[in-house]
């Protein structure tokens, strides 16, 4: 083990005292571009998309006024129009496919667009991207019914609303990594859009650190439970992983890592984030990929070994998904914006956007986190080696007990090495890089070195 210092292992012992209160450390320019989420202009997008009758994936693609075709050229003239104030960095374009019939979602050969606007970082030897994504189809009771009325408020109006919203903000601004924009189409057939994006990052190695999946966002309050609430979102993210899971299972389980993985250091860095930068907002992590027995866009991106989660509101109402616009018994039934809750949806969308711009701001992750097993100890050594890219301040040691879903204390060092007087047998570690405007990368969990 290489020597360290009695100045750093005296500073970790007098640390011990004061560590557990917690600092919150706004970007300022960050805070900036969270003030500038609109829910007017939230508002005026989810109307507009409203206005297009429905926007299921099979209905009318040439059609100016109504229907898919329609939505999706819309959404394309809005990332166009933020690109005018980019310096060239944002660009756009729709992503199209065939899809073929399968007997069961699609009754037709039918085009799928993707509508991808993509802000190029601004460092040449950083290719991290990060991604949000929400979806522009929709439906009523029946996926396959094109031409009914399906408003699609909601699900998923609020999350195509908040990448908009998102790229409207972030456009204006530099980043060292890049940042791809996505309203997929195909959700309701299965996943199809994001299926086809996810497949193509795999396939042509696109380095993406994180999705934010954004599905049904917008609305306050329950049917049957009668809960009204916007303070709070939930966070949905794996537990062990769905990609190659055989080839990492027995270290997972070695090391008691079911609760760390990729998607779940994701979720817990998107609660830090998103509540040091949303005044009353509570983000609420839920240990599953998604409702129960239930599906969404990030998981094609789960099951290609992408970090990815999904964000839906705390109170989901199932008279308004899903439903074909109809009134029976005094209820009102569809998808329709006046069940909407736009100030919800601003804080919902601002927890997004902080995430975002933290993660693109931030340098890469430390390279080769190990912690060391040469011999029994009470005390802890971690060591790694400098991030890939970007210019790091220091680093964040974060560290909490084995039955705590959160990180409980954070260490900052400037050096390369850290020993802690806590056992690895009662704690979980990790370490984040950290640069000069106070940006975290995302956490690596240590490997073993010494064996």
């Amino acid at each position: 083990m290489r020597k360290i210092s009695i100045a750093i292992f005296t500073f970790v012992l007098s640390a011990y005292s004061c560590f557990s209160q917690t600092t919150i450390n706004r970007d300022p320019e960050i805070a900036q571009m969270v003030k500038e989420v609109s829910a007017d202009s939230l508002q005026s997008y989810i109307l507009q998309m409203v206005s297009y009758g429905t926007r299921n994936t099979m209905s009318a693609a040439t059609d100016p006024k109504r229907g898919i075709g329609a939505a999706r050229n819309w959404a394309l003239n809005k990332f166009n129009s933020f690109a005018k104030s980019s310096s060239g960095r944002l660009t756009a374009f729709i992503d199209t496919t065939t899809l073929m019939p399968d007997k069961k979602r699609i009754d037709t050969a039918t085009l799928l667009g993707n509508v991808v606007a993509t802000l190029k970082g601004t460092d040449p030897n950083d290719n991290r991207v990060f991604l949000i994504s929400g979806h522009l189809d929709n439906m009523r009771g029946s996926p396959i019914d094109r031409i009914g009325d399906a408003p699609g408020a909601n699900d998923d109006g609020s999350g195509a609303a908040a990448v908009i919203e998102c790229a409207r903000i972030m456009s204006k601004h530099s980043f060292p990594a890049s940042i791809i924009f996505v309203i997929v189409s195909g959700e309701e057939q299965g996943l199809l859009g994001a299926y086809y994006m996810a497949n193509k990052a795999k396939k042509e190695n696109w380095n993406i650190e994180a999705v934010l999946n954004n599905d049904i966002m917008g609305s306050n309050n329950s049917n049957e439970t009668n809960i009204i609430d916007n303070t709070r979102i939930r966070v949905f993210s794996e537990g062990l992983p769905a990609y190659e899971l055989e080839k990492s299972a027995k270290q997972i389980r070695q090391l008691g890592l079911e609760n760390d993985g990729k998607a779940r250091q994701l979720a817990r860095y998107v609660k830090e984030i998103g509540e040091r930068y949303v005044e009353n907002l509570e983000v609420v992590m839920v240990y599953r990929n998604d409702r129960f027995l239930r599906g969404g866009d990030h998981t094609p991106y789960v099951e290609n070994g992408f970090a990815a989660v999904r964000i839906s509101e705390m109170n989901e109402n199932y008279n308004h998904q899903h439903k074909d616009v109809k009134k029976e018994n005094g209820i009102q039934y569809g998808d329709l914006p006046e069940f909407m809750d736009f100030e919800y949806l601003r804080k919902n969308t601002a927890m997004n956007l902080s995430n975002l711009a933290n993660l693109a701001k931030a340098a890469a992750m430390p390279e080769d986190v190990k912690i060391e097993v040469k011999k029994l100890s009470n005390n802890t050594y971690l060591s790694w080696n400098i991030p890939k890219s970007g210019k790091v301040k220091g680093y964040y040691i974060l560290q909490r007990e084995t039955t705590n879903a959160f990180w409980q204390k954070k260490y900052f060092t400037t050096e390369k090495e850290f020993l802690l007087p806590f056992s690895k047998d009662n704690y979980f570690f990790a370490v984040q890089s950290v640069n000069e405007t106070g940006n975290e990368s995302l956490p690596i969990v240590p490997g073993i070195a010494g064996r």
